[in-house]
């Protein structure tokens, strides 16, 4: 690291058309605040593995789903950890990261996830539904799924897709982390509007549920999305834990709960590069 500012590269594709999101305007935002503290240059994800060498660390955005270019990014992974260099998030998350793996793995260990199968053989472990939820394994955003009946699931479940009940639930909620401390929660009152998100005053019990999936992805820095839905008997489900690019929805919050989350990112930022 060099000994004045810190150099870091951040990779983010302003230019992604997401629905109901604005990338480019959020990672536009955290880097003018976070020019206070760090020397920064941005660069599109497909130029991060040619610029990261003259960098202290790179810390990847709003990159947009890597299905798009899955190659040069796992040439990006490989090459981050042959040289050692540091990438925030880490590299080591378990969940998104990684893929769709985790939901799979979580679902064999008993955790409070949406039940999901991906073989022939798992299908009697799902519970009986009139819809079933069928989407790739390596699929990002949404893209490839598809609502199915049940009498389609032995033809596709096929190793690389993920089948999972179709869940009435009765809204969506985020949960928001910096390294394992809980910022700010959001909530989608309208299952059918994903993005239309308000302020949610999570209690205990909620935050137990979603620390129980960052204590066990197991990452020292970093920020993390855990997604959830509030089943029909009132528990919570994990849908997905987003450790790779959270999109982070500030333009949501106060100007109070905003700008406490620019300050937790930043010390977690300065603890990365000091460890």
């Amino acid at each position: 690291m060099s000994a004045a500012r810190p150099h870091l590269l951040y990779v983010t594709d302003l230019a992604y058309e997401a629905r109901g999101r604005r990338y480019g305007d959020e990672d536009v935002f955290l880097t003018s605040r976070l020019r206070a503290h760090f020397d920064l240059a941005l660069c599109h994800p497909l130029d991060a593995a040619a610029l990261m060498d003259a960098f202290d660390a790179v810390v990847v955005r709003n990159s947009g789903p890597v299905l798009g270019y899955r190659e040069e990014y796992e040439a990006f992974r490989e090459r981050a950890l042959g040289t050692g260099t540091r990438v925030y998030n880490p590299l080591t998350g378990r969940a998104d990261m990684a893929g769709k793996q985790y939901l799979l793995d979580l679902t064999a260990a008993g955790f409070p996830v949406i039940p999901t199968v991906d073989r022939p053989g798992d299908l009697h472990r799902l519970p009986a539904s009139d819809r079933y939820v069928v989407k790739p394994k390596l699929g990002a955003d949404s893209i490839g799924l598809r609502i199915v009946a049940p009498d389609a699931l032995p033809a596709l479940a096929d190793g690389a897709t993920l089948i999972q009940p179709c869940v009435d639930f009765a809204h969506e909620i985020s949960f928001y982390f910096v390294d394992d401390d809980f910022q700010y929660a959001l909530y989608a009152p309208h299952p059918d509007r994903r993005w239309q998100l308000e302020p949610y005053d999570a209690t205990a019990r909620d935050l137990d549920f979603a620390r129980r999936f960052v204590d066990w992805n197991g990452l020292a820095h970093g920020i993390q999305r855990v997604d959830a839905c509030r089943a029909p008997d009132g528990e919570l489900l994990l849908v997905e834990l987003e450790d790779l690019n959270p999109y982070l929805s500030l333009d949501l919050l106060d100007d109070g709960t905003r700008d406490a989350f620019v300050t937790a990112m930043t010390r977690s930022l300065h603890r990365f590069l000091a460890g």
